[in-house]
């Protein structure tokens, strides 16, 4: 007679029992409401964590493309003496591989009115086919055309300025400046019309409503500049990289310069929205981990519950890795039912996110994500396949890391003592 030897691991039978022990049945209601809401918590931490972590890489690359589409990725400012041969320098500056546009500027504050409304706006001074290669402004000019910037005075306005004055092309703005004249009665304000030339809509609410380009030359004029300028902007094909370009730009400057780069720019802004995204990754990951200790409640009190169940199956035969199996089995396909659907609703909602928004709007009948507050006109997501897969990974080890001890503890459980009480 041979001795009997226990099944392979995850056999039929420990699937079938697993599944069984899902199912709701009468005294076992509340065990299967608590499975329920741990499924529904799962599904919803992940689909939750996914969807705003996508938000806030969306909100971070958008901000980052449209501040360095419009302002340069190094600032060149003059040491010692004013840049008056900025064009020079700008041409030796250009010559240097990966620089791709470098653009003498002026920049200025000013007063922008007309008889309906007036604005305080910044004002930028740069040449015509500078501002053409510009392809943030370039591209998304909404009225009038760039041609003949340079000759004449023209200005070029953000659409939504243009809306808060009541202006389009073709009509004339009034830009007063605080630096103006020197007269024996001290400095006289600066007040100028301009024409109109046309509008453009980067799809940032304070660049559209708050910029105005000049040319340069006009601009000079404007702002009492004695043939000098500001600075030049310089636009490299890898922004990531400008470290490397600052060194060489010294170089190539032939005269002391100082630089700065948009990471310091902007180094607080970037630095609070990594902070912030890093909080929210935190904070989300604490709902999938509130999941799975329900799943740890749950498979306590089936354990529980099935006490004597377990007992005639140890004295069937039944080993003690086979019951934990069972119950491991019964808990992971909480985790991972539910991981694998928020993984899916995640998704949905990143690739339809704006008209997610557009529909919440027209079903609240207010603004969600307003451009004002936020600054981007839609809303963007951008998934990561990382942090995506990152999220997927911990959701199933902590629904898997739930469902350990409860198992232990039903193979751990003596079948003498269980059916003596039962």
């Amino acid at each position: 007679m041979t001795e009997p030897t226990a099944t392979r691991p995850f056999a039929p039978f420990e699937w079938m029992l697993s599944l069984r022990y899902l199912r709701a049945r009468r005294r076992e209601g509340f065990i299967s409401v608590i499975a329920a809401f741990s499924f529904l918590g799962i599904m919803l931490g992940v689909a939750t964590l996914i969807t705003v972590m996508a938000v806030m890489n969306g909100f971070r690359t958008e901000l980052l493309d449209k501040i360095l589409g419009l302002n340069g990725h190094i600032m060149v400012q003059p040491l010692d003496s004013p840049l008056t041969d900025y064009e020079q320098v700008a041409q030796r500056i250009s010559g240097i591989p990966g620089v791709v546009l470098a653009a003498p500027l002026i920049e200025g504050q000013a007063l922008a009115s007309s008889p309906f409304n007036s604005t305080g706006v910044q004002v930028r001074g740069m040449r015509a086919a500078d501002l053409g290669r510009l392809g943030s402004v370039a591209r998304n000019i909404t009225s009038g055309t760039l041609d003949g910037f340079d000759q004449g005075q023209a200005v070029l306005l953000g659409e939504r300025l243009a809306e808060l004055l009541s202006l389009r092309a073709g009509d004339t703005v009034t830009l007063v400046s605080p630096r103006g004249a020197v007269t024996p009665m001290g400095t006289m304000p600066r007040i100028k019309a301009y024409k109109i030339a046309g509008t453009f809509k980067i799809g940032m609410s304070e660049y559209d409503s708050g910029v105005v380009y000049m040319p340069l030359g006009e601009a000079q004029l404007y702002f009492n500049r004695d043939k000098d300028v500001t600075a030049i902007e310089v636009y490299v094909d890898r922004p990531d990289d400008v470290g490397r370009y600052a060194k060489l730009i010294t170089e190539a400057a032939g005269r002391p310069v100082f630089n700065v780069d948009w990471r310091r720019r902007n180094q607080t802004f970037f630095t609070a929205l990594q902070v912030e995204r890093n909080v929210m990754f935190l904070i989300l990951t604490l709902i999938v981990l509130v999941a799975a200790l329900n799943i740890v409640s749950g498979l306590i009190m089936l354990v529980k519950d099935k006490s004597s169940d377990i007992a005639i199956m140890r004295t069937m035969g039944a080993t003690q890795g086979a019951i934990m199996r069972i119950f491991v089995i019964t808990g992971a396909s909480i985790g991972v039912v539910g991981t694998l659907i928020g993984f899916f609703v995640g998704t949905f909602m990143c690739l339809n996110m704006d008209r997610i928004r557009h529909f919440l709007s027209w079903l609240l009948r207010t603004e969600i994500f307003p451009d004002k507050v936020y600054f981007l006109a839609k809303l963007p997501a951008e998934m990561s396949v990382g942090e995506t897969t990152a999220v997927v990974v911990l959701s199933l080890t902590l629904s898997l890391l739930a469902t350990l001890y409860p198992a232990w503890r039903a193979a751990r459980l003596d079948p003498v003592d269980a059916l003596r009480y039962e």
